[in-house]
């Protein structure tokens, strides 16, 4: 995976926290410990995201849409 340098601004008792984790042999290294954060961060908004779209579905209809074809005779379905 191609990497990219970067250069930002934290707060010294951040830094000091993030410097003690990598101490503690947590993480390999600063750039390791933030690089997961924020894969961690973007995960989270991503599938809060899903959440804000499913809130938006009827449940009547995804119900209705679910049941549809399910008025069979159960004898009909195959054996599983």
């Amino acid at each position: 995976m191609a990497m990219s340098k970067v250069a930002f601004t934290i707060d010294k008792d951040v830094l000091k926290r993030l410097d003690q984790l990598v101490a503690d042999k947590v993480f390999p290294s600063r750039s390791r410990a933030i690089q997961e954060a924020v894969i961690e961060k973007i995960v989270r908004l991503e599938h809060s995201r899903l959440a804000r779209e499913c809130a938006k579905l009827d449940p009547a209809f995804e119900m209705a849409l679910a049941e549809e074809g399910m008025d069979g005779d159960s004898a009909e379905w195959p054996d599983y």
